[in-house]
């Protein structure tokens, strides 16, 4: 009898908890209120550079809460390894090789680059816009700096930031080595221009303040925004090299500067977390911190870490896709740690599966709803994830398995390629980092991962490269 009544508080708790998900989920989905939605992304931030995933020496309080208040994501995938597709694939819910925003002569856009994000394309902020949402863009965009490829012009109310990666419009650095530029970084060496709607305000954007200014106007957007449904996408352009921070975060970090970094961008979320508690809008917004792609290893100190991944940016290794994924919305996510396998393109459907809105029936989205997990409810749809580099497949995960067909190593001039005339597979549940090449006692996985990777091929229509076209004096 005195383990009787254990068993039915046991009993009782789970079964209040499955009642409060389920309210919690109905009413999400059948309610009048539409929830705030959130996303900050940062760039080059490793699987690894998180308090909460692992690191020793960077703090990161305020994500670390989150965390353990919501979902820390341990299979979470950006969709490509460098930030032109990457982004493309978060903003659509789509591989990029469907809209065109990857490519074999440029990964990503750059300054002189002509095109962008089509206008075909419906971007997260348009399909929200749908249900009445306001939209902000606040940081990075990297899909375009012609007028008509900007935020303002892919449904967002509003934009600042800069258009491409902060080590971009390189100027007054002749003479000077690589490591004198990146390691002694001024911002008269990277032209970057600093844009408000469409309009430039400032250039060089003065880098060291960067981070603040991203900050403070998110906070202003959501305040501004309180009585309404609305949406934020805020994008870091760091940690991503050149590394500036505020003066307030300089040498705060046993990690050096790049720990001061991403110190700061906690720092921010922190703020954002606190205004939303003080609006009383806390419980009516989800709340998503990732990355865009794996750290740059070669830049040594001044770049991330993967953890326990291999290799890093701009490879289809893990630690080059894998990134963090922390999943925030009192009282509604069932919180604890997820290992199913999720991505940034899931944002799109989960977004509009949250706000009531159809998805697009005229284009194959790729993002699945990931609302049975977040709710606690079940395992959402994705069990796969394809690994492209530039426009070709170079592996393929299938549960726990993932498959590599050809490897390149970390993002640097004349990487080594190896084409496998037998491919090479993992089993990354137990195997994460990647050396135990399990595939001559696992054919009918692997034939299942092809069969799979055929499928996906069969439904891609390619369409212009994006990315290809440059103009050079």
């Amino acid at each position: 009898m005195k383990y009787f009544k254990p068993l039915i508080i046991l009993f009782l708790q789970l079964f209040n908890f499955y009642s409060f998900s389920q309210s919690a989920i109905e009413e999400t989905r059948n309610g009048n209120v539409k929830p705030n939605i959130i996303i900050i992304f940062a760039d080059d931030l490793g699987y690894g550079d998180l308090s909460c995933y692992g690191h020793p020496t960077i703090e990161t309080p305020n994500l670390d809460k989150m965390a353990n208040e919501g979902q820390k994501w341990t299979s979470f995938y950006a969709a490509a390894s460098v930030c032109t597709p990457s982004r493309a694939g978060l903003i659509t819910g789509r591989y990029p090789i469907r809209s065109g925003m990857c490519g074999e002569k440029s990964r990503v856009l750059f300054p002189n680059s002509t095109g962008g994000i089509p206008e075909s394309e419906i971007t997260i902020a348009e399909q929200l816009k749908k249900a009445g949402y306001a939209t902000a863009a606040i940081g990075k965009w990297h899909l375009g700096h012609q007028t008509s490829y900007l935020p303002t012009n892919n449904g967002f109310d509003s934009y600042f930031g800069i258009p491409y990666s902060n080590d971009m419009d390189r100027e007054n650095a002749e003479g000077l080595s690589n490591k004198e530029i990146f390691w002694t970084p001024d911002i008269k060496y990277f032209n970057v221009p600093l844009i408000k709607g469409d309009k430039e305000i400032e250039r060089p954007a003065y880098q060291h303040t960067l981070t603040k200014r991203y900050n403070e106007k998110a906070v202003a957007f959501i305040k501004k925004n309180k009585k309404k449904p609305f949406f934020l996408y805020l994008a870091h352009n760091l940690p991503h090299v050149p590394l500036f921070a505020s003066s307030e975060f300089i040498n705060k970090s046993k990690r050096g500067i790049y720990g001061d970094v991403v110190q700061e961008i906690d720092f921010g979320v922190g703020e954002i977390i606190k205004t939303l508690k003080e609006l009383n809008i806390d419980k009516n917004t989800l709340v998503v911190f990732t990355s865009d792609n794996g750290p740059w290893l070669s830049y040594r100190e001044l770049g991330g870490s993967a953890g326990l991944l291999r290799d890093g940016k701009g490879t289809t290794w893990e630690g080059g896709m894998r990134v963090p994924g922390i999943f925030w919305w009192p009282g509604k996510l069932k919180p604890g740690i997820v290992t199913n396998i999720g991505s940034t393109m899931d944002l799109f459907s989960t977004a509009s599966s949250l706000a009531k809105i159809d998805l697009p029936n005229d284009r194959k989205i790729d993002g699945v709803d990931l609302s049975p997990d977040l709710f606690g409810l079940g395992t959402a749809a994705r069990n796969e994830m394809i690994y492209y580099r530039g426009q070709k497949i170079f592996a393929a995960r299938k549960g726990a398995y993932k498959l590599h067909y050809v490897t390149q190593t970390s993002y640097v001039k004349d990487a080594k390629k190896t084409v496998y005339k037998k491919p090479i597979l993992f089993n990354l549940d137990v195997d994460p980092s990647e050396t135990n090449n399990i595939a001559n006692e696992n054919p009918k996985i692997i034939e299942e991962i092809n069969k799979m990777v055929a499928l996906h091929k069969s439904g891609i229509i390619y369409v212009k490269d994006q990315l290809a076209e440059r103009v050079f004096d």
